[in-house]
Protein backbone atom coordinates (compact mmCIF):
# COMPACT_ATOMS: atom_id res chain seq x y z
CA UNK A 1 0.00 0.00 0.00
CA UNK A 2 1.39 3.62 -0.65
CA UNK A 3 -0.44 6.35 0.63
CA UNK A 4 0.93 10.22 0.30
CA UNK A 5 -0.48 13.62 2.22
CA UNK A 6 -0.98 16.66 -0.17
CA UNK A 7 -0.44 20.15 1.43
CA UNK A 8 -2.30 23.30 -0.56
CA UNK A 9 -0.36 26.90 0.45
CA UNK A 10 0.48 29.83 -0.83
CA UNK A 11 2.63 32.60 -0.21
CA UNK A 12 3.29 35.94 -1.69
CA UNK A 13 6.03 38.53 -0.80
CA UNK A 14 5.36 42.16 -1.09
CA UNK A 15 8.05 44.54 -2.47
CA UNK A 16 9.73 46.92 -1.26
CA UNK A 17 8.28 50.28 -3.53
CA UNK A 18 4.68 48.93 -1.53
CA UNK A 19 3.10 48.79 1.53
CA UNK A 20 3.06 45.33 2.88
CA UNK A 21 -0.15 43.68 3.13
CA UNK A 22 -1.45 40.64 5.13
CA UNK A 23 -1.86 37.40 3.39
CA UNK A 24 -4.10 34.58 4.43
CA UNK A 25 -2.48 31.38 3.37
CA UNK A 26 -4.51 27.98 3.05
CA UNK A 27 -3.99 26.40 5.85
CA UNK A 28 -3.27 22.17 5.98
CA UNK A 29 -5.99 19.46 5.40
CA UNK A 30 -6.35 17.80 8.80
CA UNK A 31 -7.30 14.78 6.71
CA UNK A 32 -6.36 13.28 3.12
CA UNK A 33 -7.33 10.63 0.85
CA UNK A 34 -5.28 9.17 -1.17
CA UNK A 35 -5.92 5.93 -2.98
CA UNK A 36 -4.91 3.60 -6.14
CA UNK A 37 -6.53 0.96 -8.82
CA UNK A 38 -4.15 -1.59 -10.36
CA UNK A 39 -3.97 -4.54 -13.45
CA UNK A 40 -1.56 -6.81 -12.93
CA UNK A 41 -0.16 -9.75 -15.01
CA UNK A 42 0.63 -11.60 -11.93
CA UNK A 43 -0.08 -11.31 -8.00
CA UNK A 44 3.14 -11.86 -6.25
CA UNK A 45 3.49 -12.00 -2.17
CA UNK A 46 6.77 -12.16 -1.37
CA UNK A 47 8.18 -13.92 -4.44
CA UNK A 48 4.98 -16.34 -4.56
CA UNK A 49 1.99 -16.11 -6.90
CA UNK A 50 -1.36 -15.51 -5.21
CA UNK A 51 -3.45 -15.47 -8.50
CA UNK A 52 -2.24 -18.98 -10.03
CA UNK A 53 0.03 -16.85 -12.41
CA UNK A 54 -2.91 -14.91 -14.01
CA UNK A 55 -3.79 -11.51 -14.07
CA UNK A 56 -5.14 -9.70 -11.12
CA UNK A 57 -6.85 -6.33 -10.54
CA UNK A 58 -6.53 -4.63 -6.99
CA UNK A 59 -7.22 -1.41 -5.41
CA UNK A 60 -6.60 0.62 -2.13
CA UNK A 61 -7.45 3.35 -0.63
CA UNK A 62 -6.00 5.62 2.90
CA UNK A 63 -7.20 7.82 5.31
CA UNK A 64 -4.58 9.60 6.94
CA UNK A 65 -4.65 12.15 9.62
CA UNK A 66 -2.07 15.09 10.11
CA UNK A 67 -1.31 13.70 13.50
CA UNK A 68 0.76 10.44 11.32
CA UNK A 69 -2.34 8.25 11.82
CA UNK A 70 -3.83 6.79 9.09
CA UNK A 71 -6.07 3.56 8.31
CA UNK A 72 -6.48 1.99 4.94
CA UNK A 73 -7.68 -1.12 3.10
CA UNK A 74 -6.27 -2.68 0.08
CA UNK A 75 -7.59 -6.02 -2.09
CA UNK A 76 -7.01 -8.80 -4.78
CA UNK A 77 -8.73 -11.23 -6.39
CA UNK A 78 -7.19 -14.43 -5.96
CA UNK A 79 -6.36 -18.14 -7.15
CA UNK A 80 -4.60 -21.14 -6.72
CA UNK A 81 -2.17 -20.92 -4.02
CA UNK A 82 -4.10 -17.95 -2.80
CA UNK A 83 -7.44 -19.54 -3.01
CA UNK A 84 -9.01 -19.86 1.03
CA UNK A 85 -12.59 -20.46 -0.55
CA UNK A 86 -15.70 -17.43 -0.29
CA UNK A 87 -14.91 -14.97 -2.93
CA UNK A 88 -11.32 -15.86 -3.81
CA UNK A 89 -10.53 -12.26 -2.07
CA UNK A 90 -7.84 -11.14 -0.05
CA UNK A 91 -9.02 -7.84 1.54
CA UNK A 92 -6.35 -6.49 3.97
CA UNK A 93 -7.31 -3.90 6.86
CA UNK A 94 -4.61 -1.62 7.49
CA UNK A 95 -3.77 0.70 10.45
CA UNK A 96 -0.77 2.55 11.16
CA UNK A 97 1.51 5.45 12.28
CA UNK A 98 3.42 7.85 9.91
CA UNK A 99 6.16 10.45 10.93
CA UNK A 100 9.34 11.93 10.03
CA UNK A 101 12.08 12.79 12.29
CA UNK A 102 14.80 14.32 10.44
CA UNK A 103 15.75 12.80 7.36
CA UNK A 104 14.27 9.71 8.74
CA UNK A 105 10.69 8.21 8.00
CA UNK A 106 9.16 5.78 10.84
CA UNK A 107 6.17 4.12 9.68
CA UNK A 108 4.69 1.03 12.09
CA UNK A 109 1.29 -0.60 12.13
CA UNK A 110 -0.31 -3.76 11.66
CA UNK A 111 -2.29 -5.38 9.02
CA UNK A 112 -5.44 -8.24 8.95
CA UNK A 113 -5.23 -10.23 6.09
CA UNK A 114 -8.99 -11.56 5.62
CA UNK A 115 -10.57 -13.35 3.13
CA UNK A 116 -14.56 -12.83 2.65
CA UNK A 117 -16.38 -15.44 2.46
CA UNK A 118 -13.33 -17.60 3.07
CA UNK A 119 -12.40 -19.89 5.97
CA UNK A 120 -11.84 -18.30 9.16
CA UNK A 121 -8.97 -19.52 9.89
CA UNK A 122 -6.76 -18.53 6.98
CA UNK A 123 -7.24 -14.77 8.35
CA UNK A 124 -3.26 -13.10 9.67
CA UNK A 125 -2.76 -10.34 11.82
CA UNK A 126 0.95 -8.97 11.20
CA UNK A 127 2.65 -6.13 12.42
CA UNK A 128 5.00 -4.38 10.88
CA UNK A 129 7.93 -1.09 10.81
CA UNK A 130 9.58 0.50 8.76
CA UNK A 131 12.12 2.87 8.82
CA UNK A 132 13.09 4.93 5.57
CA UNK A 133 15.45 7.70 4.05
CA UNK A 134 17.71 8.77 1.56
CA UNK A 135 21.02 8.10 0.38
CA UNK A 136 22.10 10.47 -2.53
CA UNK A 137 19.39 9.97 -5.38
CA UNK A 138 17.71 7.20 -3.89
CA UNK A 139 15.38 6.28 -1.17
CA UNK A 140 16.27 3.15 0.71
CA UNK A 141 13.51 1.59 3.54
CA UNK A 142 14.17 -1.59 5.51
CA UNK A 143 11.33 -3.15 7.18
CA UNK A 144 10.48 -5.87 9.55
CA UNK A 145 6.94 -7.70 9.59
CA UNK A 146 5.81 -10.24 12.49
CA UNK A 147 2.76 -12.32 12.64
CA UNK A 148 2.72 -13.75 15.89
CA UNK A 149 0.99 -17.60 16.68
CA UNK A 150 -2.07 -17.91 15.72
CA UNK A 151 -4.29 -20.64 13.86
CA UNK A 152 -3.77 -19.34 10.13
CA UNK A 153 -0.25 -20.14 10.81
CA UNK A 154 -0.62 -23.77 12.26
CA UNK A 155 1.08 -26.38 9.55
CA UNK A 156 1.22 -30.04 9.16
CA UNK A 157 3.65 -31.97 7.51
CA UNK A 158 3.27 -35.43 5.13
CA UNK A 159 3.60 -37.06 8.26
CA UNK A 160 1.62 -35.51 10.94
CA UNK A 161 -2.32 -36.14 11.65
CA UNK A 162 -4.79 -33.72 9.95
CA UNK A 163 -4.94 -30.80 11.56
CA UNK A 164 -7.21 -29.72 14.76
CA UNK A 165 -6.46 -25.68 15.21
CA UNK A 166 -5.29 -25.38 18.16
CA UNK A 167 -3.32 -28.70 18.73
CA UNK A 168 0.01 -26.82 19.48
CA UNK A 169 1.27 -26.68 15.95
CA UNK A 170 0.81 -22.96 15.43
CA UNK A 171 3.58 -20.68 14.57
CA UNK A 172 5.25 -17.35 14.37
CA UNK A 173 6.16 -15.75 10.76
CA UNK A 174 8.92 -13.02 10.27
CA UNK A 175 9.86 -11.29 7.15
CA UNK A 176 12.72 -8.73 6.61
CA UNK A 177 12.66 -6.81 3.65
CA UNK A 178 14.85 -4.34 2.14
CA UNK A 179 13.97 -1.89 -0.84
CA UNK A 180 15.68 0.62 -2.95
CA UNK A 181 14.36 3.20 -5.60
CA UNK A 182 15.66 6.07 -7.59
CA UNK A 183 15.19 8.48 -9.72
CA UNK A 184 16.48 8.57 -13.20
CA UNK A 185 17.54 12.13 -13.73
CA UNK A 186 15.72 13.93 -16.34
CA UNK A 187 13.35 11.48 -17.13
CA UNK A 188 9.70 9.74 -15.61
CA UNK A 189 11.76 6.67 -15.18
CA UNK A 190 12.39 5.22 -11.26
CA UNK A 191 14.40 2.41 -10.69
CA UNK A 192 13.90 -0.08 -7.83
CA UNK A 193 15.33 -3.18 -6.30
CA UNK A 194 13.66 -5.42 -3.11
CA UNK A 195 15.39 -8.27 -1.34
CA UNK A 196 13.16 -10.25 1.47
CA UNK A 197 13.87 -12.96 3.85
CA UNK A 198 10.60 -15.44 5.14
CA UNK A 199 11.03 -17.65 8.56
CA UNK A 200 8.02 -19.32 9.05
CA UNK A 201 6.33 -22.16 9.42
CA UNK A 202 7.72 -25.52 8.09
CA UNK A 203 5.10 -27.38 6.73
CA UNK A 204 1.40 -26.57 4.91
CA UNK A 205 -1.35 -24.27 6.92
CA UNK A 206 -4.36 -25.03 7.48
CA UNK A 207 -5.79 -24.40 3.99
CA UNK A 208 -2.63 -25.89 2.11
CA UNK A 209 -1.07 -22.38 2.16
CA UNK A 210 1.28 -20.60 4.13
CA UNK A 211 2.89 -17.05 4.68
CA UNK A 212 6.25 -18.95 3.98
CA UNK A 213 5.90 -21.71 2.06
CA UNK A 214 9.03 -23.76 2.83
CA UNK A 215 9.67 -22.27 6.20
CA UNK A 216 12.68 -20.21 5.06
CA UNK A 217 13.49 -18.55 2.05
CA UNK A 218 14.29 -15.37 -0.02
CA UNK A 219 12.90 -13.36 -2.76
CA UNK A 220 14.01 -10.33 -5.01
CA UNK A 221 12.86 -8.18 -7.30
CA UNK A 222 14.83 -5.69 -10.01
CA UNK A 223 12.46 -3.49 -12.37
CA UNK A 224 11.53 0.10 -13.58
CA UNK A 225 8.82 2.53 -12.87
CA UNK A 226 7.78 4.68 -15.85
CA UNK A 227 5.13 7.82 -14.53
CA UNK A 228 3.00 10.22 -16.51
CA UNK A 229 0.70 12.06 -14.63
CA UNK A 230 -1.20 9.98 -12.33
CA UNK A 231 -0.42 6.89 -14.28
CA UNK A 232 2.63 4.09 -13.40
CA UNK A 233 3.88 1.63 -15.43
CA UNK A 234 5.93 -0.96 -13.90
CA UNK A 235 8.02 -3.37 -15.13
CA UNK A 236 9.40 -6.08 -12.67
CA UNK A 237 11.47 -9.14 -12.35
CA UNK A 238 10.86 -11.43 -9.55
CA UNK A 239 12.44 -14.78 -7.93
CA UNK A 240 12.75 -17.00 -4.92
CA UNK A 241 15.45 -19.24 -4.03
CA UNK A 242 12.92 -21.92 -3.65
CA UNK A 243 14.17 -25.26 -5.03
CA UNK A 244 12.01 -27.85 -6.84
CA UNK A 245 13.60 -30.56 -3.96
CA UNK A 246 12.38 -27.80 -0.90
CA UNK A 247 8.60 -27.22 -2.47
CA UNK A 248 8.33 -31.11 -3.57
CA UNK A 249 6.18 -31.91 -0.64
CA UNK A 250 3.98 -28.86 -1.26
CA UNK A 251 2.40 -30.11 -4.09
CA UNK A 252 0.48 -30.35 -5.57
CA UNK A 253 -0.51 -26.68 -3.89
CA UNK A 254 2.53 -24.91 -5.47
CA UNK A 255 1.75 -25.23 -9.00
CA UNK A 256 -0.28 -24.10 -11.46
CA UNK A 257 -3.23 -25.30 -11.44
CA UNK A 258 -3.57 -26.07 -15.31
CA UNK A 259 0.20 -26.71 -16.64
CA UNK A 260 1.61 -27.71 -12.87
CA UNK A 261 4.27 -24.98 -13.56
CA UNK A 262 6.15 -23.89 -10.79
CA UNK A 263 4.53 -20.66 -8.92
CA UNK A 264 7.71 -19.57 -7.04
CA UNK A 265 9.84 -19.31 -10.17
CA UNK A 266 10.74 -16.53 -11.69
CA UNK A 267 8.73 -14.47 -13.47
CA UNK A 268 8.06 -10.83 -15.32
CA UNK A 269 5.12 -8.88 -13.74
CA UNK A 270 4.25 -5.98 -15.49
CA UNK A 271 1.51 -3.43 -13.94
CA UNK A 272 -0.42 -0.33 -14.58
CA UNK A 273 -1.70 1.86 -11.65
CA UNK A 274 -3.56 4.59 -11.09
CA UNK A 275 -3.14 7.15 -8.19
CA UNK A 276 -5.44 9.19 -7.41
Amino acid sequence: MRFSTFLLAAILAATTAMPAFAQDTAPPEPITISGSATVASDYRFRGVSQTDKNVAVQGGITVAHESGVYIGTWGSNLAGWGTFGGANLELDLIAGYKHSFGDATVDAGVTWYTYPGGFDETDVVEFYGKVSGTAGPATLTAGVFYAPKQTSLSYVTASATPLIPGDGRKEDNIYLSGDAAAGVPNTPVTLKAHIGYSDGNPGLGPNGTSMAPTGKYWDWLLGADFAYKNLTLGVAYVDTDLSNSEVAYLQPNFSKTTNGSPIGASTVVVSLTAAF
